[in-house]
C-alpha cells in the first residue's frame, strides 16, 4: 500500500481529532507503517524524527524492546479481566510503586483509562467527599489558559476558548483565577485568594497542571506558585487537584512537577507517558483521608460509583510497570540533564531572531513563541509543513513551536530538531 492509497481510505471513513477535516483537501494525511525509536516511518519509506512523543505519550521510542518482551510476556497470562470484585498483580505491583515514588501522604489509587477521565474521577471525588460529610460543594476553580480534557467536567474546569466554547450551555459552570504564566505570581496569588473568600464554603477544589500549561501555549510557571497556593488551599479548607497527565514522569525536570514546589496535592492524576505511549491509562492518587469519606456500609449511600469497562487493564499495568522498570534501571532523570542542558544550549540564540518573541523551557519541553504573524497566515501550520520536508514531525500550537521529544532521542537527534526548526525561522 502506497501513502496516497491509504489516505484516500481513511478519509472515506475517519473523523480525526483536533483536525478540520477540510484542510486535507490540501493537505496530505501521513499513513504511518512502523515506529522505531524517536522515528516514525510512513508506507513510502519516508522516516521523521519525533518531536513531540506523538502528543506527548511516548518517552522510550516506538518499539522498545524491553516494553515489547514485557507485553509479550503479559498477554500469554491475562489480557485483561473486570476491576470490579477482581484485581490481578501487575495493577497491585503498579498502584505500590506510584505509591512509593509520590509525594506524601498519597496513599490510595483510582484506576482509569484516559487523562480526561482521570480528571472527572478528581472533580467527582472532591465533590462527594464533601457530599458526605454534609456539605454542597458544587464549585471547581481553575486557571486561566489551562486545559484539563475534552469530557464535560474536564472541559468545564479548562479555559480553552475553541475548545470550550460550544459547548458552554451544557457546562458545569467553574470559576478561572488568573494564572501565573500570564501575570507576575503574586498578582495571581491574591486574585486566587480572592476566588475562594468570594466563594467560601462552595468550592470543591483547584485544579491546575503545575509549571507547564500545555495545550495553552506551553506557558510555564514557577515551582513557588504551586507552594503558594498549597497554603491557601489549606487555609480555606479546599482539595489541591495536581493535572500531571502531561508534565509527570520527567517531562519537567523531575519525576513529578510538584517535587520542585516541595508539596503534596490532594489529587494527583497521572497518563500519557505512565506507559511510554503504549496503552490507554491513567490513575488517580489521593489521601487515606478521602478514601475513609467513602469508606462505609452499603446501605450509607456514600460509596464511589464510577467505572469504566478497562479500569485497571491488564496490559496497560504490565506496560506501566516496564516503564517504571526503564526509570529505575537507566537512572532517566539524572540523564535526561545533559539532554535539557543541550536543548537550552540550542535554543538560546533563537530569541535573537526578529521573528522570535520569546524562548522557554521547563526541563524537557521547549517552547518558540513567534512575532509578527497575522491569525490568517497558519504560520505554525507551513512550520509543520516545511520541517516535514526534512524528516521532522512538530505540531505547533498556532505561533508558539515547542519541543517535546522522547527520551531515547540522542543528542544528534537534538542538533538536527533544533537546526531544522532555526533554518526555517529564517525563511517563512
Amino acid at each position: 500500500m502506497t501513502n496516497k492509497k491509504l489516505m484516500q481510505e481513511d478519509l472515506k471513513y475517519i473523523f480525526h481529532p483536533c483536525t478540520q477535516m477540510k484542510d486535507h483537501e490540501t493537505i496530505p494525511l501521513i499513513p504511518i507503517k512502523k515506529g522505531e525509536g524517536a522515528y516514525i516511518y510512513d508506507f513510502d519509506g519516508n522516516r521523521y524524527l519525533d518531536c513531540i512523543s506523538s502528543w506527548w505519550v511516548n518517552l522510550f521510542g516506538h518499539s522498545n524492546k524491553y516494553i515489547n518482551s514485557k507485553i509479550k510476556e503479559q498477554i500469554e497470562q491475562l489480557e485483561h479481566v473486570i476491576f470490579a470484585g477482581f484485581t490481578h498483580e501487575p495493577a497491585i505491583r503498579l498502584a505500590k510503586r506510584l505509591v512509593s515514588i509520590t509525594p506524601e501522604p498519597l496513599k490510595k489509587i483510582f484506576f482509569a483509562d484516559n487523562g480526561s477521565s482521570a480528571i472527572e474521577i478528581a472533580l467527582k471525588m472532591s465533590f462527594q467527599y464533601f457530599k458526605n460529610r454534609g456539605e454542597k460543594r458544587a464549585i471547581f476553580v481553575s486557571l486561566q489558559n489551562s486545559y484539563h480534557g475534552e469530557t464535560m467536567g474536564a472541559l468545564a474546569v479548562s479555559d480553552t476558548g475553541l475548545y470550550k466554547e460550544v459547548y458552554s450551555d451544557i457546562l458545569l459552570k467553574t470559576v478561572q483565577a488568573k494564572s501565573p504564566s500570564l501575570v507576575p505570581e503574586d498578582e495571581a496569588l491574591d486574585d486566587m485568594r480572592k476566588v475562594l473568600k468570594k466563594h467560601r464554603g462552595r468550592v470543591a477544589s483547584v485544579v491546575i497542571e503545575p509549571l507547564v500549561q500545555c495545550a495553552g501555549s506551553m506557558k510555564m510557571y514557577n515551582p513557588s506558585y504551586i507552594k503558594g497556593l498549597r497554603d491557601i488551599c489549606d487555609e480555606e479548607g479546599v482539595f489541591l487537584i495536581a493535572d500531571e497527565i502531561a508534565v509527570g514522569f520527567g517531562r519537567t525536570g523531575s519525576m513529578f512537577a510538584c517535587e520542585q514546589a516541595g508539596i503534596s496535592p490532594d489529587f494527583l492524576c497521572l497518563s500519557k507517558g505512565i506507559t511510554g505511549g503504549y496503552m490507554p491509562l491513567s490513575v488517580v492518587l489521593f489521601t487515606d483521608d478521602i478514601y475513609d469519606a467513602f469508606y462505609c456500609d452499603y446501605s450509607e449511600g456514600k460509596s464511589f460509583l464510577d467505572s469504566h469497562s478497562y479500569t485497571g487493564n491488564t496490559l496497560a499495568c504490565a506496560v506501566a510497570n516496564a516503564v517504571l522498570d526503564i526509570f529505575e534501571n537507566e537512572h532517566i532523570i539524572e540523564k535526561n540533564r545533559e539532554k535539557i542542558e543541550l536543548i537550552s544550549e540550542l535554543t538560546k540564540p533563537l530569541e535573537a531572531l526578529e521573528n522570535v518573541k520569546e524562548v522557554r523551557q521547563r526541563g524537557m519541553i521547549c517552547a518558540i513563541e513567534l512575532q509578527g504573524y497575522d491569525a490568517k497566515q497558519r504560520i505554525g501550520l507551513k512550520i509543520f509543513q516545511e520541517a516535514l520536508k526534512e524528516g521532522i514531525y512538530i505540531r505547533p500550537l498556532g505561533d508558539v513551536i515547542y519541543f517535546m521529544p522522547p527520551y531515547v532521542i540522542t543528542n544528534d537527534e537534538i542538533r538536527k530538531m533544533i537546526g531544522v526548526v532555526e533554518k526555517i525561522l529564517h525563511i517563512v
